[in-house]
């Protein structure tokens, strides 16, 4: 079983690791080559990891017990790290809002660097404060029992929010953030087929996917009461033999503009057995852009239209 040391420093060469991959995508030379999502997805983990739950950790558990064996807080190493804590972490919420906004991301760029080579700097300062100086330092105060205390309480943090397999999850996301060129694991790979589709059975709306060869594949809210009927017969059939012959011409014309990507949705709303019925179209791509079909979605909106105010969570 590792040590509260063993596992903090651990998380700090995943912290490395993550500014490592942004790092190279500063070092390309050409800006167009700049992979923005492999730097979020590390921007991701040293905000969600390295701050909310790395540094929670020494906050809750290893620093208090440092003070209490009288390392001091105010004018001491624990203060230091405190405060260099809060910095790094108001540089992180402004670098995730800056890759949050709708902005063209070239134009982002010169910003992006700058806010992250200032994390860096402290960051990495910090580290070496802490491996070299921090821990070794409550190591010569602590008891057995301390030790234990720490270990247990940083293990209680990981557990209560990524289940006891934590650790293997954290190091899955690093190892994903730093495949170059490759496609990380789906988030869809964490759920079970039932999962899937009990999902799908309890959308608000109905959903119809027709395949790219026209041929419709899928539908949900299978047995279920549904604005428009459709059992289980419908599925293989082409997509003009779905709908009424006057409006097979318009339904061609819109999957024959998402195939060639003059379009790239279409909407429609009827009044239909007392509901207001809005009906979206979208073309299903692949990561490469490739077209894979038509979603078809259907809700009933009249209730959607007559809410008025706020109702709020809070």
């Amino acid at each position: 079983m590792q040590k509260w040391n063993q596992i903090l420093v651990e998380e700090h060469e995943w912290i490395e690791r993550c500014i490592a991959v942004i790092e190279i995508e500063f070092d390309k030379k050409n800006s167009v080559e700049v992979d923005f999502n492999r730097i979020l997805r590390a921007l991701d983990f040293l905000f969600e990891i390295g701050d909310k739950i790395h540094n929670k950790k020494e906050e809750d558990f290893l620093f208090p017990l440092m003070e209490s064996k009288g390392i001091p807080r105010d004018g001491g190493p624990i203060g230091v790290m405190l405060q260099e804590h809060q910095i790094e972490r108001e540089l992180l919420s402004q670098l995730m809002v800056l890759v949050m906004q709708r902005k063209p991301q070239q134009d982002i760029l010169p910003e992006l660097k700058q806010k992250c080579q200032a994390y860096f700097q402290i960051r990495k300062e910090h580290i070496w404060k802490e491996n070299d100086v921090l821990y070794p330092m409550a190591n010569r105060f602590f008891t057995p029992s301390d030790h234990e205390r720490v270990t247990s309480g940083i293990q209680q943090i990981d557990s209560s929010v990524y289940g006891e397999s934590a650790r293997v999850k954290y190091a899955s996301m690093v190892e994903e953030t730093e495949r170059s060129g490759k496609q990380g694991k789906l988030l869809i790979e964490n759920l079970s087929y039932q999962q899937i589709h009990n999902i799908f059975e309890t959308l608000p709306v109905e959903i119809t996917f027709v395949d790219a060869s026209d041929t419709v594949a899928y539908f949900n809210r299978l047995d279920k009461e549904k604005i428009f009927v459709r059992t289980r017969s419908v599925i293989g059939r082409k997509v003009e033999k779905c709908h009424p012959e006057k409006s097979v011409d318009k339904v061609l014309e819109i999957v024959s503009g998402f195939k060639a990507g003059t379009l790239d949705m279409a909407e429609f709303w009827i009044n239909f057995m007392g509901k207001k019925v809005y009906i979206q179209y979208f073309p299903v791509r692949d990561d490469q852009g490739i077209y894979q079909g038509v979603l078809e979605i259907t809700s009933d909106i009249a209730y959607i239209q007559s809410l008025q105010g706020e109702k709020r969570l809070l």
